[in-house]
């Protein structure tokens, strides 16, 4: 199980899917269950709901911090 593509593969699918999204912030576990069709242990989910919520959080970021860009006279 390579963990690098698991959580790039299930930020993609979380990011495009508010429903999933919801779920995700509510049942980490259950949702990463239903996106791979496997049923592992939380342990061995932890980093990769770990690694998840860091690359949500870090895209969310970045997003935001384009936006303002704007109000700096960056984009005009």
């Amino acid at each position: 199980m390579d963990i690098r593509q698991m959580i790039e593969d299930a930020v993609n699918k979380i990011k495009n899917d508010k429903d999933l999204q919801a779920k995700f912030m509510s049942d980490p576990v259950g949702a990463l269950e239903q996106l791979t069709g496997q049923d592992l242990p939380e342990e061995k989910l932890a980093p990769v709901i770990d690694g998840i919520k860091a690359k949500l959080t870090a895209d969310n970021i970045g997003e935001g911090l384009s936006k303002l860009g704007g109000l700096f006279g960056g984009n005009k």
